[in-house]
């Protein structure tokens, strides 16, 4: 650990690492249920608010705008406040958004909802960049590949949620309702788990330069390493696929093979659950098989699932897609941020330049797949997705270990 962190030891004192690790977890998978509930919702969420594939688009545009200043803004953040703090703030902006969006639906009210996506995003954006330092940091200590396990929270959280958001369809539950129960329950699971994050870690002891020309130098000085660039494109290509899936999945099976909106919900939670069960067999893959023959199996395993979902005639056949395109999402982000925390060095630094790749996706992934949509249809603007997949998995030899 680099001279200007304070020790990981120091701050852990009161905290073991193994509370540690379940308190993140528990956030991991607060966000996983947060964010599928208003995923699975997104049909009703359109038709409530009258809008068109493209018109959606522009409203999951504030999930986007607000991820990527939450991510912009998270490193030096982190570096003033510490990781529990931006981990707190930030689950408070998730909290908030979803009620924003909740109201925003109930009045219909465009411009509202894209404010609670703001929110949202803004909150999501710092918090995974603080938890991805955060769990870096207990990989690090646990000596052994944990990421694939914290990122296995998230994707069961988003199977939770995903189920309760098709109960809740089914139900005729109002979109308002379902997403302030889900905003009431992240908040008592971030109250209860927060206390076991300790304090300070990776706050810096360097002064800390004004204002953003300074981060976005170092960000540059970051992406001219060979190294680092790579990994982003690894994590560019799989955190797209993650992301149209998050996006638009329950959507693309309504509108291209012809599912109910109840349908979409239950695929999305087939997504998520394939997604779960990749991430919790990471470990097991990683003892027999090396990081990058991992990523890359992975990449191929998504880019199979999604090519089967385009150009599949066959609802049934395009079912398989879907878990074939969950599981090989799983692992390719949480590998590439593990393989980014490697070596020494500013480990906060490269985490949030690599992590930053993923969030470019999110950035431009809802609305140009939402405008190619509108254009082509869903379906064939998912090409776009299947062509970054090819990307990342071209480039998946970047997650070996340095020498």
């Amino acid at each position: 650990m680099p001279d200007h962190f304070a020790p990981a030891g120091q701050l852990a004192c009161g905290s073991s690492t193994g509370a540690r690790r379940r308190a993140l977890q528990a956030v991991f998978c607060f966000v996983g249920i947060s964010l599928a509930s208003w995923v699975t919702r997104t049909p009703a969420i359109r038709e409530s608010l009258h809008a068109s594939t493209a018109q959606m688009g522009l409203v999951l545009f504030g999930l986007s705008a607000g991820s990527m200043t939450g991510i912009l803004s998270a490193g030096a953040l982190v570096r003033r406040f510490g990781t529990k703090a931006v981990i707190t703030g930030g689950a408070a902006l998730v909290v908030t958004g979803l009620a924003v969006l909740g109201g925003s639906t109930a009045l219909q009210l465009p411009s509202g909802a894209f404010g609670g996506l703001l929110l949202f995003g803004l909150g999501m954006g710092s918090f995974e960049i603080a938890t991805n330092i955060e769990g870096a940091e207990i990989e690090r200590i646990a000596g052994r590949p944990l990421m694939p396990q914290l990122h296995g929270t998230f994707s069961a959280g988003t199977v939770a949620g995903s189920v309760l958001g098709l109960v809740f369809t089914r139900a005729g539950v109002d979109v308002l309702w379902h997403l302030l129960a889900a905003a009431v329950v992240g908040a008592g699971i971030v109250a209860v788990s927060a206390p076991s994050i300790p304090a300070g870690f990776a706050v810096s002891r360097r002064p800390i330069e004004h204002g953003g020309g300074s981060a976005v130098r170092d960000q540059l000085r970051l992406w001219k390493q060979r190294r680092i660039a790579l990994l982003g494109c690894v994590v560019l290509g799989m955190a797209l696929a993650e992301g149209a899936a998050n996006d638009w999945l329950p959507l693309l099976m309504v509108d291209a093979h012809g599912f109910d909106p109840a349908g979409g919900s239950l695929l999305f939670a087939a997504f998520a659950a394939a997604m779960t069960a990749g991430r919790f067999a990471g470990g097991r893959l990683l003892r027999r098989f090396s990081r990058a023959v991992v990523v890359r199996s992975s990449a191929v395993c998504a880019g199979t699932g999604l090519a089967v979902v385009i150009g599949t005639p066959f609802p049934s056949l395009a079912v398989v897609g879907v878990v074939f395109w969950g599981l090989g999402t799983s692992l390719g982000f949480p590998l590439a941020l593990s393989a980014a925390g490697d070596g020494d060095g500013d480990t906060t630094a490269r985490v949030g330049a690599v992590a930053t790749a993923g969030y470019l996706a999110f950035l431009v992934g809802p609305p140009l797949l939402g405008l190619l949509g509108d254009h082509f249809g869903l379906r064939y603007a998912m090409l776009v997705v299947l062509a970054l997949i090819g990307c990342a998995a071209a480039t998946a030899a970047a997650v070996r270990p340095e020498r």
